[in-house]
């Protein structure tokens, strides 16, 4: 859950941040010790309300400033990085005649937070980003809700430009969720059926939603997104290392065409205790690992049942049948074996 921060320095702003937290009771509210009134529902601070922000502004998600949009500015400054991780700021007037948007109102969700807390104020929410304002795509935000990434964020910029100034975009998908954008799309972006007509000279960037690799060319022009639509089913002993399954799925990877960003998930055989390599190569990449019984994998049929595995193992598949369990999907690559001790295979979930 996003951590935000309510720092008020008026009692007009007390009772503004005291109002939104009846509806936001996670909300932690930080007021000058000069102004208790003995409430436990405020963290009273005693130190500079600059140093306050600063050391807020690295340890939430979102601030909420209730005093002037300039004190604001002054006050984080010194500590902005980049949109990709600086939190949430919103800035409210001592009347909360205005909630605004001030920075990270994309990625870090500002303008969403400033709209829902002007709905608790009945102020208004003020929002200066051109996408928002234009009413067309957030280049930056396509997908996030289903918790696909950019693989190329460093195009996002030049696009983000290019769909505000309303030049033609195309966009491609082949994987991912539908959902993403309400009909009809904005009338100078068009749905294209292949990545060759990306290129087309009528186009001056695209958006690609894949699971695929995809040509250089292509992905030079375009803002990549990897829905999360593959999932990696993997068949190992108990000493099987991390750089042994990195080496074996990379490769299955390559030689498939597909991309490693669009990992779901892995899925595996419960072995009666952690693998310690499985895990490790999980944690890496930030990935959960999904264990099924072998009563539970015996009943899957696959494509390559192995009468080895069943001796040892108790059921006739661990990579294919994991990986069908684990996605309710279809195979779209068949079982791979790296001797002595690892099987990959990879399902497309069913979309």
């Amino acid at each position: 859950m996003a951590r935000t921060a309510i720092v008020a320095i008026t009692k007009h702003g007390i009772d503004i941040a005291r109002k939104i937290k009846a509806r936001m009771p996670e909300v932690e509210i930080y007021v000058p010790a000069k102004h208790s009134d003995g409430g436990t529902d405020i963290n009273w601070f005693s130190d500079q309300s600059t140093q306050l922000v600063g050391s807020l502004f690295k340890t939430h998600d979102a601030l909420v400033c209730i005093f002037s949009l300039g004190a604001v500015i002054r006050m984080v400054a010194p500590h902005l990085v980049d949109k990709k991780s600086d939190p949430a700021v919103v800035v409210i007037d001592d009347r909360a005649n205005h909630v605004i948007s001030a920075l990270s109102g994309h990625l870090g969700g500002a303008n969403a937070l400033a709209r829902l807390l002007a709905s608790i104020l009945g102020a208004a929410p003020v929002i200066t980003t051109a996408a928002d304002v234009n009413e067309t795509i957030a280049v930056d935000l396509v997908g996030r809700e289903y918790g696909w990434t950019i693989e190329n964020f460093e195009n996002v910029t030049r696009t983000s430009a290019l769909m505000v100034n309303e030049e033609r975009i195309a966009v491609y998908q082949d994987a991912g969720e539908k959902g993403w954008w309400h009909e009809p799309l904005p009338k100078n972006v068009e749905m294209v059926g292949s990545l060759e007509k990306v290129l087309s000279p009528e186009f001056k960037a695209g958006l690609v939603i894949t699971d695929r690799v995809v040509p250089a060319d292509v992905a030079a022009k375009s803002v990549v997104y990897r829905p999360k639509t593959l999932v990696v089913g993997i068949g190992l002993h108990f000493d099987t290392d991390s750089n042994t399954i990195e080496s074996g799925v990379t490769d299955v990877f390559a030689q498939n065409g597909l991309a490693l960003f669009s990992i779901r998930n892995v899925a595996s055989v419960n072995r009666g205790a952690r693998v310690k390599g499985l895990d490790e190569f999980a944690q890496k990449h930030g990935l959960a690992v999904e264990i099924f019984e072998k009563a539970e994998l015996a009943k899957v049929e696959v494509p390559n049942p192995s009468a080895a595995v069943q001796k040892f193992e108790g059921t006739a598949s661990v990579s294919e049948a994991a990986s069908l369990l684990s996605s309710n999907g279809e195979l779209v690559v068949q079982k791979v074996k790296f001797p002595p001790n690892l099987t990959v295979a990879v399902c497309r979930v069913k979309s």
